[in-house]
């Protein structure tokens, strides 16, 4: 069942369209991902589903609410980390998150949430002093501290260290695992293969495509990548023209091939005709990094 709908959402500043007829729908207890260039229109899509845009156009739904028009009933089910946000700099996270908590009727542990998050040592610093990880840290932890069945988060990991945001991973994958349904903006393509279920990617205000992680790897144009030095000289264009190759080039000796499964089976064949030897062969998959790039034709 879906507790997010968007339908042919549209929205426009200055005649300039930022959202362009972006449609999706969110399942509950999933980990929805949207991915897209710096501009595409991700931040204006789910801040018209948090009900802070007003849309020129299309239809929102939150549990089968209108973000705008019942906007009391979906700050009750949807919490929100937004890509920037400030509190008051006297402010103390305790403050903060009892504050915050108050909002309620059913609140989280706020403390367990402080602990989890890696505040707990934090809870009498102010605001103002905190850095621009903790400060991060906090926003997540308020967007969880109301108990919602949907939280919206929006580059969560910007400014944390490798070990941070893992443990964020964590927190989020727990987030899904108690029934919260997760709508992700992210940069981090590592983070989009890790945590979503479904992703759709936006570029130029448009949906470009939506699936899996592994439905998106599988459209790229080269699922498999062969990188090697031969023990002899290769022509390029007979490299190119083996099957499914996408394609094919060389620097200081070594040749690297974007294809599939099948260049792979065609290049060793090659080669053993040949009795050329491959050294420091490697076969790797693509990635999501591959996909978006084949997907947007932008590089982040």
């Amino acid at each position: 069942m879906a507790i997010i709908e968007v339908n042919g959402l549209h929205k426009a500043y200055g005649g300039r369209p930022a959202v362009d007829g972006v449609s999706f729908a969110v399942e509950e207890g999933e980990i929805f991902g949207i991915l897209g260039p710096n501009g595409a229109g991700k931040t204006t899509t789910v801040e018209c589903v948090e009900g802070l845009r007003v849309p020129d156009a299309g239809a929102v739904r939150v549990a089968g609410h209108d973000p705008i028009a019942d906007h009391d009933q979906v700050t009750r089910i949807l919490g929100a980390q937004l890509q920037e946000s400030e509190l008051q700099p006297k402010l103390t996270v305790a403050e903060a998150l009892e504050l915050y908590a108050a909002f309620y009727p059913a609140p989280a542990d706020w403390r367990s949430l402080a602990e989890r998050l890696g505040l707990q040592d934090k809870l009498s610093t102010r605001f103002a002093k905190l850095s621009g990880g903790q400060k991060q840290r906090l926003s997540i932890a308020l967007a969880l501290v109301g108990s919602p069945r949907v939280v919206v988060l929006d580059e969560l990991t910007t400014g944390l260290d490798p070990r941070a945001r893992r443990d964020t991973w964590q927190l989020i994958e727990d987030v899904r695992d108690s029934g919260v349904t997760v709508l992700l903006v992210t940069h981090f393509m590592e983070e989009a293969q890790r945590l979503c279920d479904r992703i759709a990617v936006i570029d130029k205000g448009r949906v470009a495509a939506l699936d899996t992680p592994s439905g998106l790897i599988s459209r790229s144009a080269s699922s498999t990548v062969v990188s090697f030095t031969p023990s002899a000289p290769l022509d390029l264009r007979e490299l190119a023209a083996l099957p499914a190759v996408a394609s094919v080039e060389e620097s200081g000796g070594r040749i690297v091939i974007n294809g599939a499964d099948e260049s792979v089976n065609a290049l060793l064949s090659l080669l053993a005709g040949r009795h050329i030897t491959a050294h420091q062969l490697r076969v790797s998959e693509a990635t999501l990094d591959d996909a978006f790039l084949d997907l947007t034709g932008a590089d982040e």
